[in-house]
């Protein structure tokens, strides 16, 4: 994200704000990825296993589900560094 962005800019004027967003974003990344790789390989021994009758019950479902929660994870984890990267130059100019 560019550093002149409006939101980068607004994140470096609200410290609290800031701060909250941060704890916020690191309590999601840590709810959405917990379990997570061991959830994956469940669900592709599940498909490997059982082939169709897999994919009928809902494998491939669960499969983009996980990688949903896995790309919202990302967001999460990307709003968490760009919050810690204002907040860190905010104490740095001082």
């Amino acid at each position: 994200m560019d550093a002149n962005s409006s939101f980068y800019l607004w994140l470096s004027r609200h410290a609290v704000a800031c701060f909250a967003l941060l704890m916020l974003s690191f309590i999601v990344f840590g709810a959405l990825s917990l379990d997570l790789i061991r959830l994956f390989g469940a669900n592709a021994s599940f498909l490997l296993a059982h082939g169709w009758a897999a994919v009928v019950e809902g494998g491939v479902r669960q499969f983009l589900e996980l990688v949903l929660s896995a790309t919202l994870a990302m967001a999460a984890y990307l709003l968490f560094k760009l919050c810690e990267h204002a907040l860190v130059h905010r104490l740095m100019r001082r």
